[in-house]
């Protein structure tokens, strides 16, 4: 169908072939079955992800607003789908620079992931280190470290220490430790996360070149120049 082909042209990162048929997809959809249709919804999420994908959030934006409102009203705001357009309209809203605009709908969305799903579901710790980054973001590191800590704590627990999840939320702790002038917790914490992403993912992946920048860099901040 046109929705799963645009689909997996988004998920292969041809955003030119995969916006027209998202666009297409909803037109159709909206006419057949009206503007409050799960499908027609899913619709709009599809392609609201797709400018955000393209970095055209100016599109994604409204887009995103609308599928929230829409599924607010029809699904109710605890529903797995409302959360999912709440996280992502937030996302949305922090690539765009509206910090004031992105908080606070992150810390609904994880007061209800929380109520609804438990406190270490999947969706549960995705919101905990997306709240964590915007706060982290908006420079409030009195909110954000201690969330990064629960957040690791829980993570570590459910999935164990070297999920490429895990050692994502690990790193960041460090360098929210690192930016709040605690080098003597960030240092420790980075060896760990770079000795267990070269483990994991091999010495050349991406996020192991990143670990090992962030250490260097926390080395000299420390003054050990001999380390960096």
């Amino acid at each position: 169908s046109m929705s799963h082909l645009a689909g997996a042209y988004r998920a292969s990162g041809q955003l030119d072939l995969a916006q027209p048929l998202f666009e297409e997809t909803l037109r159709l959809t909206n006419a057949k079955l009206g503007p409050d249709h799960p499908d027609t919804l899913r619709g709009m999420h599809n392609l609201a992800d797709a400018y955000q994908a393209g970095e055209q959030l100016d599109l994604a934006l409204p887009l995103y607003e609308e599928t929230l409102k829409l599924r607010k009203a029809k699904l109710g705001p605890g529903h797995p789908d409302t959360l999912m357009s709440m996280g992502n309209l937030a996302m949305a809203y922090q690539a765009a620079g509206q910090l004031e605009q992105a908080l606070p709908l992150f810390e609904e969305t994880l007061k209800l992931r929380k109520a609804n799903l438990g406190p270490d579901h999947p969706d549960t710790l995705m919101s905990m280190g997306n709240l964590a980054g915007a706060y982290y973001a908006a420079g409030k590191l009195e909110l954000a470290l201690p969330l990064y800590v629960e957040t690791l704590a829980l993570r570590k627990a459910r999935f164990g220490p070297d999920q490429a999840e895990t050692l994502t939320i690990m790193n960041n702790l460090a360098m929210v430790f690192k930016a709040a002038g605690q080098l003597d917790l960030a240092l420790p914490l980075l060896e760990e996360t770079l000795t267990l992403s070269k483990d994991k993912l091999g010495a050349d992946h991406h996020d192991t070149l990143l670990s090992m920048s962030h250490l260097a860099g926390a080395y000299r901040a420390s003054g050990q120049l001999d380390l960096a």
